[in-house]
C-alpha cells in the first residue's frame, strides 16, 4: 500500500471527512511531508470508492460549496488493520537488526 493511500485510509478511520478535510488532516499525520493535490485526492478516493475501501457518507452545501464527505468501510478498516500490522513487524524487524548494531559499553 502506498503512503498516501495508507495516510487518506488513517484519516479516514476517524470518521467521515470532506476532501479539504483530508487533504489537510494529512498533511498534519505526515507532518507536512505528504501534500495532496486536489487531483490527486479525488483520483485516490474514486480508486479507493471502486475498491470497496471508502464510500460517500454524504454531501452539505458550505457557503455556496457542495462538499461530499467519506467513511471508511468494513473492508477499508480490515486493509487498514492489515498494512499497520505489516508496518508494525518491519519496524520490529528494523529495530531488532539496529540494537545488534549498537556497541557494547563495557
Amino acid at each position: 500500500m502506498r503512503e498516501p493511500t495508507f495516510l487518506i485510509l488513517t484519516v479516514l478511520a476517524g470518521g467521515p471527512r470532506h476532501g479539504y478535510g483530508i487533504v489537510r488532516d494529512v498533511a498534519a499525520l505526515s507532518e507536512q511531508r505528504v501534500t495532496l493535490r486536489p487531483g490527486t485526492l479525488y483520483t485516490a478516493l474514486d480508486r479507493l470508492t471502486a475498491e470497496g475501501l471508502v464510500e460517500p457518507d454524504r454531501e452539505e452545501t458550505v457557503d455556496g460549496r457542495r462538499r461530499r464527505y467519506y467513511r471508511l468501510t468494513t473492508a477499508g478498516h480490515h486493509a487498514l488493520t492489515t498494512e499497520a500490522a505489516r508496518m508494525h513487524q518491519l519496524v520490529n524487524a528494523a529495530e531488532t537488526r539496529l540494537r545488534a548494531l549498537r556497541p557494547r559499553t563495557t
